[in-house]
């Protein structure tokens, strides 16, 4: 069984979008790896989704700040 202090820190904010991101190609290597007990699978989906969902926040806000800067209008991005 996990100590508190390890779920503890398993549910912490990430410090940035790519700490998160890290994090959750780090859960998905091992649970596609099948390096997880079994016990540690359903908390490791739950992190998983937790990190998701804080990745996808933090794009959206981004989003919605460009929106701002363009003055409401998402401009397509061009690479040149």
């Amino acid at each position: 069984m996990p100590k508190s202090s390890d779920r503890a820190a398993s549910a912490a904010v990430p410090d940035s979008y790519e700490s998160a991101l890290t994090e959750l190609e780090q859960l998905v290597a091992k649970l596609e790896g099948g390096q997880l007990a079994l016990d540690q699978l359903l908390g490791s989906y739950q992190r998983g989704a937790q990190l998701l969902a804080f990745c996808r926040d933090k794009l959206a806000a981004v989003e919605n700040q460009v929106k701002v800067l363009e003055s409401g209008e998402l401009k397509p991005w061009s690479a040149g």
